[in-house]
């Protein structure tokens, strides 16, 4: 397999200009497919992830062309237009295509085969099949609940009031995008809060949104049979692909980085609280709201960090960065103790245990205790070839390693990381990195 290596920088310095979201990328292609007429989508991620998205549903008839200026058009066909598609969607490695599909089909008349890559084959779907089947859908799946899997969507679909078992904002969404094309309201409630991309989009294409606290937890409720019309969408920066350049400025000597139109979501900008608490050098500036989204610019300098203990309520604000999280605590004085990582086991690869062995290969003392991940700070001596599971988070975190450990690390694969941040090589080596073969 391919190899790429990172060595330690001298200065990383400059504007690095973030991908768009994923989450929301997502999000705007399958939300703006099932709203009347026209959505123009500025700024969409176009990963194989997000592209795999928009493949999926032209196969159910939604047209989708890109701009010369790079802006998408997506040609809306109403809620309940979908139509059935004649071969099977391939979702590739993404997870969050998968699930969300699954719910958005769930309460169409129609049968859908689905199916994904090696990686997406081992993760876990019944978390989905559980809460759609009681609004009519039926679901085969192999067993243990993986893909392959077929969806035949209710012909009377019902709205359900389901309670998340595990907090999940992919299990949520599709649950919300299942009860859009069902009479009444279906009601999702969650006993922490998870991001709510999916709630904040609704609303701007006109949904009924309702959220509540109650004595059980958050609540939402959407209101079916509803008329989605088409409203533009511009996708802010991914906070997640932020992350990597990020904390590469932290840990690169005398750095500078300045990064546009990063989205601040509360719920998804727990990585950003945590650095400051580490003693993170991190300017937020020019703050605004876009398209529901509360969007800002970040300001990054090099700085000395300490280790913290990171609770489990922050998880699911910040579930995908915990790979570069770990990295920036191997650079920290002290120790760092990251709660309630159970959710790591089952993303792309087990990235729990792919953390703490990259960690140890680069000399960091790293354990697990339970879904606890305990880092010991220092400078790490690096020098390690990394397997990287195909990961594209695991990738790029341990590229960011290289930059300042003592010697180069390596990763066996570097392919996955076209998944969410495609350019992310060219973009860090104009910022002053040095990663190459």
């Amino acid at each position: 397999m391919p190899s790429l290596i990172s060595r330690p920088a001298q200065r990383l310095a400059g504007a690095a200009k973030a991908p768009g979201d994923k989450s929301i990328s997502h999000r705007a292609l399958m939300i703006g497919a099932i709203a009347v007429g026209e959505t123009r989508i500025e700024g969409l991620l176009e990963s194989e992830d997000v592209m795999r998205t928009a493949a999926a549903l032209r196969r159910m008839g939604v047209d989708s062309v890109r701009d010369a200026d790079g802006a998408w058009r997506v040609q809306g066909v109403g809620v309940g237009g979908l139509a059935e598609p004649e071969d099977i969607l391939d979702m590739g490695n993404s997870g969050t295509s998968a699930r969300l599909l699954m719910g958005l089909i769930a309460t169409h008349p129609f049968v859908a085969h689905m199916t994904g890559d090696a990686s997406l084959r081992r993760r876990p779907m019944a978390r989905v099949a559980r809460p759609i089947e009681r609004m009519g859908a039926e679901v085969r799946m192999r067993d243990g609940g993986l893909m392959p899997l077929t969806v035949s969507g209710a012909r009377s679909p019902v709205p359900i009031v389901y309670e998340l078992p595990v907090p999940s904002a992919q299990v949520k969404s599709a649950v919300l995008l299942a009860g859009l094309n069902a009479p009444g309201t279906t009601m999702v409630i969650e006993s922490a809060r998870t991001r709510d991309h999916t709630e904040l989009m609704l609303r701007h294409f006109g949904a009924t949104v309702v959220v509540s606290d109650t004595n059980l937890g958050r609540s939402i409720t959407v209101t079916g049979e509803a008329e989605l019309t088409a409203r533009p969408v511009r996708v802010p920066a991914d906070p997640s692909s932020a992350a990597f350049p990020a904390v590469a400025a932290l840990l690169a000597p005398d750095a500078e980085l300045t990064l546009p139109n990063v989205g601040m979501n509360p719920l998804r900008a727990g990585l950003y609280d945590t650095l400051a608490e580490m003693g993170a050098d991190i300017r937020v500036t020019n703050r605004r709201v876009e398209a529901g989204e509360p969007v800002a610019d970040l300001t990054v300098r090099a700085s000395r960090l300490k280790g913290v203990r990171v609770p489990p309520e922050r998880a699911p604000s910040m579930i995908d960065e915990y790979p570069v999280l770990a990295v920036a605590a191997a650079f920290a004085e002290g120790t760092t103790r990251m709660e309630g990582l159970g959710e790591l086991r089952v993303k792309e690869s087990d990235r729990l245990t792919a953390i703490a062995q990259g960690l140890a290969s680069c000399g960091v003392r790293a354990e697990i205790d339970g879904d606890t991940l305990i880092v010991h700070g220092g400078r790490p001596q690096g020098g390690a070839r990394i397997a990287t599971g195909f990961d594209h988070r695991i990738a790029m975190a341990f590229l960011v390693m290289g930059l300042g450990s003592r010697e180069p690390v390596a990763v066996d694969d570097d392919a996955a990381i076209a998944t969410s941040f495609p350019g992310f090589i060219d973009l860090m080596n104009n910022l002053g990195a040095k990663i190459g073969a």
